[in-house]
C-alpha cells in the first residue's frame, strides 16, 4: 500500500494535475493545438533529448547488457503490435497510433520518478532508468516518427520527412559532443536546459487540451488492445527476456519495472501532429497512465520477490 500511495501521490497526481490545468485553460482560452504540437515537437523535445544524452553516465559492460535487452524487447513489441494491428483489421492511421502506443512508453516523467522511489539510495537503478529513457528517445524519434509519418507519405518520402525533424540532429549533436568530451559553456547550456525542463509541462498541457472536449466512450478494440499490450504484454515479454539473459539483482529489477510503464505522451503528440486518430491516442495515454498505478505497483512488488 505504501508503494501504491507514493506512486499515486508523486507520479500520478502531478501528471493529472497538469492535464487538468491544460484542459481547463483550453476550455477558457481555446489554444491553437497545432501550434502547441509544433512547439513541443520542434523545440522542447529536441532540447530534452540533447540534455538526456549529453548528461548520461554508465559503465560500458552494463550498458551492453541494457542495450541488448532493450533492442530485443522493443523489436519483440514491434512485431507483436504489428501482427495484432493486422489481425484486428485496423486502418493505417489507427494502426500507426496503436503500434506506437504499445512500443513507446513514458520512461521520462513517469519512469524517472518511479525509479527514484524504488531505488532511493541506489545510483545503479537510477542510471539504468536514464539509459532506458535515452533508448526510448531514440526509438520514439526513429520507429515512432516513421510510423506516424508513413500514414501520409510512403517510401523514400518518409525518410526525407524524418530527416527534417530537429530531434535527430539534437541527438546526433549530443552524441558527438559527449564522445569528443566537449564542454558546453554555461551561457549556452543554461537556455538549452531551461527549454528541456519546460518539456513536461508543455507536453502535458497540450495533452490536457487534447482531452478537454473528449466524450467518454465505451472502450474500443484498439484501446483495449493498447491496455493489454502496454501494461500486460510488455512486462511479460520483459520478464521472459530477463530470464533468458540470466540477469539478476538491481539490473533485472530496473528493467522489469521499466517494461511496465504506460504509453508515452509522444504517442498523443505524434497522433495530433500527423492526424492519426488523436482522440484515441489521448485516451490511450490517459487510461494506461491511470491503470498503471495498479500494474506498476504489482510489477515493483514482483521484482522485489524475484530478485
Amino acid at each position: 500500500m505504501d508503494v501504491l500511495f507514493l506512486i499515486l501521490l508523486q507520479v500520478i497526481f502531478p501528471v493529472f494535475a497538469l492535464l487538468a490545468a491544460g484542459a481547463g485553460l483550453h476550455r477558457k482560452y481555446q489554444f491553437d493545438l497545432r501550434t502547441l504540437s509544433k512547439l513541443t515537437t520542434n523545440v522542447f523535445l529536441p532540447a530534452l533529448a540533447f540534455v538526456n544524452i549529453y548528461e548520461s553516465r554508465i559503465a560500458g559492460d552494463l550498458l551492453a547488457e541494457l542495450v541488448t535487452f532493450l533492442l530485443v524487447q522493443n523489436v519483440g513489441l514491434m512485431i507483436i503490435s504489428g501482427i495484432a494491428a493486422r489481425a484486428a483489421g485496423l486502418d493505417r492511421k489507427v494502426a500507426a497510433t496503436f503500434k506506437n502506443s504499445v512500443v513507446l512508453n513514458n520512461s521520462g516523467n513517469y519512469g524517472l520518478p518511479v525509479s527514484q522511489l524504488v531505488f532511493a539510495g541506489n545510483p545503479v537503478g537510477m542510471s539504468i532508468q536514464v539509459v532506458v529513457t535515452i533508448f526510448q528517445n531514440v526509438v520514439t524519434h526513429t520507429y515512432g516518427l516513421f510510423n506516424s509519418i508513413s500514414t501520409q507519405v510512403k517510401g523514400a518520402k518518409t525518410i526525407v520527412e524524418m530527416f527534417k525533424m530537429p530531434i535527430l540532429y539534437a541527438m546526433l549533436a549530443a552524441v558527438v559532443l559527449k564522445g569528443l568530451g566537449v564542454a558546453i559553456p554555461g551561457f549556452l547550456w543554461k537556455p538549452i536546459d531551461n527549454v528541456a525542463n519546460g518539456f513536461v509541462a508543455v507536453a502535458l498541457f497540450t495533452l490536457g487540451a487534447q482531452v478537454a472536449y473528449l466524450k467518454l466512450r465505451r472502450p474500443s478494440l484498439p484501446l483495449t488492445l493498447t491496455v493489454i499490450g502496454r501494461l500486460l504484454v510488455s512486462p511479460s515479454l520483459g520478464l521472459l527476456i530477463i530470464m533468458i539473459m540470466g540477469l539478476e539483482g538491481v539490473t533485472a529489477q530496473a528493467l522489469f519495472i521499466a517494461s511496465a510503464y504506460p504509453c508515452s505522451r509522444n504517442t498523443a503528440l505524434f497522433a495530433l501532429e500527423y492526424d492519426n486518430d488523436p482522440d484515441y491516442a489521448a485516451e490511450a495515454v490517459l487510461l494506461t497512465t491511470l491503470l498503471s498505478a495498479i500494474t506498476v505497483t504489482v510489477v515493483v512488488y514482483l521484482s522485489k520477490i524475484l530478485w
